[in-house]
């Protein structure tokens, strides 16, 4: 289930790393929120409300992508992140769109498995901590026997709960089984402590050596529902070692192992593959590369196919994955481009009525780019002070400085390509370029920037109008 987060909570949770673009925020707030919506509507009507789909126009480097992609931080729901520029039309070399769905269903799986795996944890260290202790104190084949009848409940059958649970009830016990289990005991209560963590045992471990088969598809051998590796991994048993490593090591080892065997595979997949039908979220970058005219020739032969083929996906099909069938009719599809070349009416009709909430996302002013630079959690200035700081270098940017540097950053991009907040990269890299490369060897672990100092060692960018070198 997605985070029940309301629409202005997910937007003030996005005002954290994003200055400004409000309307891009509120449509995708408001995209979110219709999903926890959904999930509360009577089942006749819970089939009949489709996503509203979004697609954001704005130049390069205005948070179109970073909008999506602290979205997919707050939701616990299946997110996958894809480039329209990486797919081909069907008979052309290159991925199928089909496999957007395919990743979008592993992404779903292993967001359940590790769900799943939290809820198993306890149950998994418990068989971890007896597999341990037998490792230490090998049980012979007779009284594991006898054990696993306890906990079976078939060897005793008018025995008290409690003594089925205990495996100090075997019957008949010697004195030396007495002394056996006496050590187990105190040894495991040594374990439970810490006490053994560096003491060496020698366990099986699989070895991760297995057959390595490629095979070239131009649709995508994931599409016929083959897992090549479970068939291979039948043909070929990985063979297992004997290793020497501590119990600290050995936990973690047999932790992972204890808890996959406990994951229920069957309910994780058809938890999955729900979660993906009703809470999926799709976000396609770039969307704009792929509506060009069509040519008949060159690298974009394909451009115009690849709309067509995205389209059932998007209207509502069904895709064959390893997993089995999913439907796409209610998986949430962000779309974004800069849209400078082409326009959002150079997309096929049926494909732009699929995306019927468009938000247009602001060119940064000076402003926005001071903002950029010091607001977020994850600012720039914080960014390069911190990474500094590891050095035992302080680093304090003034406050006109900052305004010296936006304003440079700004005037850059009018001056070239708009490339937007990355713009700040270029400026501060040049900016710290000697501070950075020296830090190692500086006796001085204190340094002001201010404003002349920006002046200085940015005058260059200004000055020349060749700034081909700076942009990136």
């Amino acid at each position: 289930m997605i985070n029940d987060l309301t629409p202005s909570q997910i937007v003030s949770e996005l005002d954290k790393y994003i200055i400004g673009q409000d309307n891009a925020k509120k449509a995708v707030a408001i995209a979110l929120r219709n999903r926890i919506r959904r999930q509360k509507l009577p089942p006749e009507l819970i089939d009949e409300v489709t996503p509203k789909n979004i697609i954001m126009i704005g130049p390069t480097g205005v948070g179109k992508t970073e909008i999506v992609r602290r979205l997919s931080k707050l939701v616990k729901a299946p997110f996958v992140k894809v480039e329209a520029t990486k797919f081909t039309e069907v008979g052309y070399v290159g991925r199928d769109v089909e496999s957007i769905i395919r990743d979008l269903t592993e992404v779903s799986i292993q967001l359940v498995r590790k769900e799943w795996s939290s809820k198993v944890e306890d149950k998994a260290k418990q068989l971890v901590d007896e597999k341990i202790i037998d490792y230490l104190f090998p049980v012979s084949k007779k009284r594991r026997e006898q054990k696993t009848n306890l906990l079976d409940g078939s060897f005793y059958s008018g025995v008290e709960e409690e003594k089925k649970e205990s495996f100090d009830v075997l019957p008949k016990k010697d004195e030396r089984e007495e002394r056996f289990e006496r050590t187990r005991k105190k040894f495991k209560d040594k374990l439970e402590k810490g006490e053994l963590q560096n003491r060496l045992i020698e366990i099986d471990v699989e070895e991760n050596l297995q057959p390595t088969v490629e095979v070239f598809s131009n649709s995508g051998v994931e599409g016929m529902g083959i897992n090549f590796k479970d068939i291979l991994g039948r043909m070929f048993p990985q063979k297992r070692k004997k290793q020497k490593i501590t119990i600290a090591e050995a936990r973690k080892v047999l932790l992972y192992t204890e808890t996959q065997k406990l994951i229920d595979m069957d309910e994780v997949i058809r938890a999955a593959i729900d979660r993906v039908e009703n809470l999926g979220i799709v976000f396609i970058d770039e969307i704009d590369k792929i509506a060009k005219q069509e040519k008949s020739y060159g690298p974009d032969v394909s451009r115009g196919g690849v709309q067509r083929d995205i389209l059932p996906i998007i209207e509502g099909s069904t895709v064959m994955t390893k997993y089995g069938a999913v439907k796409t009719d209610h998986i949430l599809f962000i779309s974004a481009g800069a849209f400078t070349i082409s326009k959002p009416s150079d997309l096929i009709p049926e494909l732009q009525g699929r995306f019927p909430i468009r938000v247009e996302l602001n060119i940064l002013n000076k402003e926005d780019l001071k903002r950029i630079l010091t607001e977020p959690c994850n600012s720039l200035i914080k960014q390069y002070t911190a990474l500094l700081a590891t050095e035992d270098l302080k680093i304090e940017i003034a406050e006109d400085a900052i305004d010296e540097i936006a304003e440079t950053a700004f005037l850059v991009n009018e001056q070239t390509e708009n490339i937007g907040a990355r713009r700040l990269y270029t400026i501060l890299e040049k900016l710290l370029e000697d501070i950075s490369f020296n830090a190692p060897g500086l006796k001085k672990k204190k340094f002001t920037i201010d404003k002349k100092y920006v002046k200085k060692k940015l005058q260059s960018i200004v000055k020349n109008e060749d700034l081909s070198r700076y942009i990136l």
